[in-house]
């Protein structure tokens, strides 16, 4: 039982189709049944509010309700829906009772100042007939529980139907559940082997996609796709782990290079600076959400609040952030804005987050006494930054491979310098989120110089 595939799709595809179908029918009976229901009150409402209107009509013509229209409502209602009432004066003296047309037992209890009398078969209600504010009667309603006989008969008629309706759904749906997992079954042995391949990690695991389908060649291509970078990612992974806390270790030495500052005296804790150390403190925490939406897709949906920002002082900010740290180990930090103002769109946050990666990669790959020059420029009608310096330099080979997630060129580099290989794809993101350039140009032991371009608009 179950043991083929074959098999199993066939009894999961049944499984969901019943499902399915089961909730959907009870949903449309107990839906049709409830509103159904809110009708018939809604209607009763409406027909005792019709009576209750031709008595204070009869009462205002004629001050008595045994009239004809009032009589002949009594009747209709009584016959067509099954309303019955009883009419009294102020003072409790019946007047009217219509309950005798009925050929079934309707309590005849009179004494008004208990509570209506109710059995399993019949309810009640009662209200106050007034006219000017005065009370001139008081009408109690009989009517039946649950529905009467024409509704019953047309609710019955309703689940039939929608019995019929589920008996045809299952046939088709068992039908085509058959058809379907035999023609699907065809392409998936090949598959099924080829994941049980992968599933005990052997390498280059592919399908063939020669006899499939084309249906089950788009799969086989995902397939093929996924193993290719399963092998990528396994490989990445486990240098992931060991790497995660150097990448997070920047912003936090950049916040603790300024608390050690207060604490030394260095800096007065004025606002301004107080400002600044909760601007990077958030700014890690956006750091972390930020790489976690990378590890969770290729390409992060990134909503950006776009003002008007000029370079000079976003250079400046970017300087008072970097000093300390630069400071501590002993690498200049050279700052250049051009004299003309250079305004272009985009999100402050990010722009920030932008330039802090940029320039703590090439702090953290220029040796002590080196420099690192940022500069704004003007350049393919766009304006950004410029951030060049004088650390070891990327590999040519490695150039196209920079802004991949998790990447790293040269491993034994890597580890003496920290970062998992996100930093720069996060630069890559959000650059082009604001529909910027960014350029790289580099060479061994000599350093290198990343131009980040925005928009004017």
């Amino acid at each position: 039982m179950l043991k083929t595939l074959r098999a199993k799709i066939l009894f999961y595809f049944l499984l969901v189709s019943l499902s399915g179908i089961l909730i959907v029918s009870f949903s449309i009976q107990w839906g049709f049944e409830a509103s159904f229901n809110h009708y018939i009150n809604e209607d009763r409402t409406e027909r005792i509010n019709q009576l209750v209107k031709a008595l204070k009509l009869e009462y205002k013509e004629n001050k008595t309700f045994t009239g004809e229209r009032v009589t002949q409502l009594l009747y209709q209602q009584a016959a067509t829906d099954s309303l019955y009432y009883k009419i009294y004066t102020p003072d409790q003296i019946l007047l009217i009772d219509s309950t005798s047309i009925s050929s079934d037992i309707i309590p005849t209890a009179d004494d008004l100042r208990t509570n209506p009398y109710q059995d399993d078969n019949w309810q009640t209600s009662m209200e106050l007939i007034k006219v000017d504010g005065n009370t001139i009667g008081i009408l109690k309603v009989y009517y039946p529980k649950g529905f009467v006989d024409s509704e019953s008969v047309f609710l019955q008629t309703i689940q039939k139907y929608i019995v019929i309706a589920v008996v045809i759904t299952v046939i088709l749906a068992l039908a085509f559940s058959m058809l379907f997992s035999s023609r699907l079954t065809a392409g998936l042995k090949s598959l099924s082997a080829a994941v049980v391949e992968l599933t005990k990690h052997k390498q280059n695991v592919r399908v063939p996609l020669d006899n499939l389908s084309e249906e089950m060649k788009q799969l086989g291509i995902a397939f093929n796709e996924l193993a290719i970078s399963l092998e990528k990612e396994e490989r990445l992974r486990k240098e992931f782990t060991g790497d995660l806390a150097h990448e997070l270790r920047t912003p936090l030495a950049t916040l603790r290079s300024q608390i050690e500052a207060f604490q030394d005296g260095i800096w007065e804790p004025t606002p301004a600076r107080l400002g600044q150390s909760h601007s990077e403190l958030m700014r890690l925490v956006r750091l972390v959400n930020e790489l976690e939406k990378l590890l969770a897709a290729e390409n992060p949906q990134i909503r950006l609040n776009k003002t008007e920002l000029e370079a000079g002082k976003l250079l400046a900010s970017i300087q008072n952030l970097q000093t300390p740290i630069f400071k501590q180990k002993g690498v200049n930090l050279v700052v250049k804005s051009t004299e003309q103002d250079i305004f272009f769109k985009g999100d402050l946050d990010k722009v920030t987050q932008i330039l802090t990666n940029v320039v703590n990669n090439a702090l953290k790959y220029t040796p002590e006494g080196g420099t690192v020059k940022i500069s704004s420029v003007i350049e393919d009608e766009m304006g950004g930054f410029q951030i060049k310096d004088e650390g070891i330099g990327i590999a040519s080979q490695d150039l196209p491979h920079i802004f991949e997630r998790f990447y790293r060129g040269d491993k034994s580099r890597a580890r003496k310098t920290g970062g998992v290989g996100v930093g720069l794809s996060i630069v890559k993101a959000l650059v082009d989120a604001h529909k910027g350039i960014i350029k790289v140009e580099s060479q061994l032991d000599k350093g290198t110089t990343f131009t980040i371009l925005f928009p004017f608009d």
